[in-house]
């Protein structure tokens, strides 16, 4: 079942190696450029963008919580969608396979360390759903080359807020999480159960911020809506770089 699951943590003289395998596996999958428009959400996330989907071709900011990226990456996953999640060692196989996540279209790449950014561009070529969490600053021109690829090959693209970039200079929106709160747990006994939580989405289609209630992850390990919690809606200020054209 983990036979797709990469990983580039070995040292440096081993990682280009590594690089080389995964463009050679990379080029015997061959994906075709996606057509769909979207890519599917979990029900518990449809009022939260404007299509209810992530848009193909392009880069939201996301937390940098592994509940909520498995979340994210679930419906698309479950819809036979091949996905991947890089530079993010605490994300756990049995969380994700407890979000929905199908094990064999799934590829890890948990430490690239500065190789991040040549992973990334490599499996845009052929992953439809990427998640990565930047290890290192990167120029404006690499970002511009990497949106070009979104765009022209169809992929979705979920970067993690760090301290090193903060928000991803070409984003489509942000995709946040706040205000978790571990339910279970009394004074010196229970067992954690759920975690509530409010999920703030913003894009440049819809400048309003919507926000849901859920529970991440829920009794059953995946995302559940907290019943009768409508989304809200919050007028905040827009931050969002033009996006470039590439030459």
């Amino acid at each position: 079942m983990l036979d797709t699951v990469a990983s580039l943590s070995a040292p440096d003289d081993v990682r280009a190696g590594e690089v080389l395998r995964l463009r050679r596996e990379i080029s015997r999958m061959q994906r075709r450029r996606s057509e769909q428009p979207l890519l599917p959400l979990d029900t518990a996330f449809s009022s939260l963008l404007p299509d209810d989907g992530l848009l193909t071709g392009s880069a939201y900011t996301v937390s940098p919580s592994p509940s909520l990226v498995l979340a994210l990456l679930s419906a698309a996953s479950q819809k036979g969608h091949w996905c991947a999640v890089i530079g993010m060692p605490t994300l756990g196989i049995e969380a994700a396979a407890a979000f929905g996540v199908d094990l064999d279209r799934l590829i890890l790449v948990p430490n690239p360390a500065e190789r991040w950014l040549a992973v990334t561009s490599a499996l845009a070529e052929v992953v439809p759903l990427i998640a990565v969490h930047p290890g290192s600053r990167v120029r404006d021109a690499d970002i511009s080359r990497l949106s070009a690829r979104l765009r022209d090959r169809g992929t979705t693209l979920l970067v993690a807020e760090s301290a090193a970039i903060g928000p991803w200079p070409q984003s489509e929106g942000s995709i946040r999480l706040s205000d978790p709160h571990w339910h279970g747990l009394g004074e010196g006994w229970g067992l954690l159960q759920d975690c509530t939580a409010t999920v703030t989405a913003q894009t440049r289609r819809a400048p309003l911020a919507s926000s849901v209630q859920v529970r991440l992850p829920g009794s059953h390990g995946a995302v559940e809506a907290v019943q009768d919690t409508p989304a809200t809606v919050t007028e905040l200020p827009t931050r969002f770089t033009p996006l470039a054209v590439a030459g």
